[in-house]
């Protein structure tokens, strides 16, 4: 196969990829925009962390994924979309880590997949199919 044709495959790929991880998110930050942080704010805050981290949550699953979306300092916004899974995971989901689904997957696969996907994201970079542009700064 020619290198041109997999050079745009791998690209399509990677846009695929941004595409679904950040709509994704985004789904979980609109509800975070209108239902509203005080549970979030509240579990920091137990957490013995300051509650004001707990807005953080916003960057993490609105404007990173917006973006990861468009490409736009795309290894960068999908890192803190993967720190942003990994504080999630020892915030709400260590009790779960060793644990199997009544449907018997990992009682953490989805956010395990948003991890591992925003990991790629960022190792990868966004790809010619972006705002950033395959050259763009972060991309």
């Amino acid at each position: 196969m020619n290198t041109a044709v997999n050079s745009c495959a791998a690209d399509a790929g990677k846009l695929v990829l941004r595409a679904a991880l950040a709509i994704l998110i985004l789904f979980h930050g609109y509800a975070k925009i209108t239902g509203g942080l005080g549970d979030i704010v509240g579990l920091v805050a137990k957490h013995g962390l300051p509650s004001a981290f707990g807005y953080l949550v916003l960057v993490g699953e609105v404007v990173a994924p917006l973006m990861v979306l468009f490409g736009v300092w795309t290894r960068a916004a999908a890192a803190v979309i993967a720190m942003n899974m990994l504080v999630a995971i020892g915030l709400v989901h260590t009790s779960q880590l060793g644990q199997i689904s009544n449907t018997g997957g990992w009682a953490i696969e989805l956010q395990a997949i948003y991890l591992a996907s925003a990991a790629a994201i960022a190792l990868m970079g966004a790809g010619r199919y972006s705002v950033g542009g395959v050259n763009g700064k972060w991309n």
